[in-house]
């Protein structure tokens, strides 16, 4: 697919791997490859994988790429939040296998799958954004109250605090967690089980249950473009 992200297809399950640096920074261009190894998948008819190198999903955005100017930043927080409207909205299932640290953008990757099965090990799960000085904007708000318990939607979002995969699995980030060398496997045997559902009414069900929530977040993006002076 890329040198950033690469595409294998085993029958009906498509495994998506992030490999970009140490960190697995997520920059426009591993969002360029991330979707159009998403529109691949969906001419494969695949149920999708979505995982990253041991011990890292992601550490979250490209610093180097948000910090090289406002316009920069901004169009990469609104090229991220529109990936992960995608991703809920996918037509076909996502697995997240969270191979180890999931921080920031790597965190939000994790609360728009349809199943989030995370590595056993000394890794933070975390919505670190105020920690570093960063106001959370509107879409990442939204994304985590959606799929965290309200306790720990304070506690992440407000407070920025960090997780521990057990922990991560009781806020919401994450489904279950498995032995770090499992968990790969794991959400392969996950993703192959989904590719046994009626895709076709996985796709409806789906879209109705997350009207209100796509809607919402729709507009929460729009609302960040507003204030980020996109439009």
């Amino acid at each position: 697919m890329s040198e950033l992200v690469n595409y294998s297809l085993n029958e009906k399950v498509a495994t998506i791997t992030i490999s970009n640096g140490k960190v697995n920074a997520l920059s426009s261009a591993v969002f360029t490859a991330l979707n159009a190894a998403l529109d691949q998948a969906e001419k494969d008819n695949a149920v999708v994988v979505l995982t990253g190198q041991p011990g890292m999903l992601s550490a979250g955005y490209d610093l180097k790429e948000m910090t090289s100017s406002p316009d920069s930043a901004a169009a990469l927080v609104k090229t991220g939040s529109t990936f992960c409207h995608r991703m809920m909205s996918f037509p076909l299932p996502i697995v997240v296998a969270c191979t180890g640290h999931a921080v920031a953008k790597g965190a939000f990757l994790c609360l728009s799958a349809d199943i989030r099965i995370g590595a056993e090990g000394p890794f933070k799960i975390a919505l670190n954004e105020v920690a570093i000085g960063m106001t959370m904007h509107h879409a990442g708000i939204e994304m985590a109250r959606y799929r965290m318990t309200p306790a720990h939607f304070q506690r992440s979002v407000i407070c920025a605090e960090m997780f521990d995969p057990q922990g991560a699995v009781h806020a919401g980030f994450l489904d279950r967690i498995v032995s770090a060398e499992n968990v790969l496997v794991s959400a392969q045997a996950e993703a192959a089980k989904l590719a046994e559902l009626n895709l076709r009414a996985h796709r409806q069900t789906k879209l109705k249950v997350r009207e209100a929530y796509l809607a919402l977040l729709a507009e929460a993006i729009e609302k960040d473009n507003v204030s980020l002076g996109l439009n």
